[in-house]
């Protein structure tokens, strides 16, 4: 079973992770954000992909999920984590949540593998858009290391690349989420139309817009990342396989 790890902003390399080979992929879809690094994480083979690539070269709404998702079938994933810094909703900065819901908010992205041509037209069941086997071993993993996780939520994905207003975050408050992002999707959808198991960890490395009175700004959501990062990988290197 290769598990493979899709790197958000703030999560650009597993310290603990012991590579053995690098890919340089193409695919049909084109490539995609960078390499991938194949190696052990402790005993478990695993694949690694920065989704932004090298310095954070692609914005979201940029990335070629339709590659990524593809080259790593194709290095032979059997199951899918994406990491991502996200803002709270109510949740508190530093804390850690395993989506078990989302609401796609994006636009103009290429996102479904099925559009003719290159393979037939179908269309998935995305009532649950993250796997609840994968999920549950993220959270055991994070109890056995007495980190403590929220086990469920709802991600709003959006557009980007700016941040949302105060008022939109009014609105995705009202219609359920706990947490908003800009890389959800198509990234769990297109896991699903390939059949392969997907989940989040999602890291709140800051309040959503108008929740309170300070200017978000990046070099601090990067703070709070380089040690919760370090957190996402003792929980990754827990899991059981």
């Amino acid at each position: 079973m290769t598990l493979a790890i899709i790197g958000g902003t703030g999560f650009d390399q597993l310290e603990s992770m012991e590579k053995t080979r690098t890919h340089k992929m193409n695919t049909v879809w084109g490539r995609p954000s960078d390499c991938i690094y194949e190696g052990l994480l402790g005993s478990r083979k695993i694949l690694f992909l920065r989704r932004h690539g090298g310095k954070r070269k692609y914005p979201p709404h940029k990335i070629n999920y339709r590659a990524n998702i593809a080259a790593l079938e194709i290095l032979g994933a059997t199951s899918v984590i994406g990491t991502a810094a996200v803002g709270g909703i109510g949740i508190d900065v530093g804390r850690i949540l395993i989506p078990d819901q989302l609401i796609d908010y994006t636009h103009s992205r290429e996102s479904t593998f099925f559009e003719g041509g290159l393979g037939p037209l179908e269309h998935i069941d995305f009532t649950h858009p993250y796997n609840d086997e994968l999920r549950k071993k993220i959270i055991r993993a994070a109890q056995n290391k007495s980190i403590k996780v929220i086990a469920s939520g709802t991600y709003g994905v959006t557009q980007g690349p700016r941040l949302e207003t105060a008022s939109e975050i009014q609105r995705l408050a009202k219609d359920g989420c706990n947490i908003v992002g800009m890389t959800g999707m198509p990234e769990a959808a297109l896991a699903k139309e390939k059949g392969m198991p997907y989940a989040t960890i999602a890291v709140i490395v800051n309040p959503a817009a108008g929740l309170t009175n300070t200017e978000l700004v990046l070099s601090d959501m990067l703070s709070v990342l380089s040690e919760s990062g370090k957190t996402c990988a003792k929980i990754l290197k827990a899991m059981e396989d």
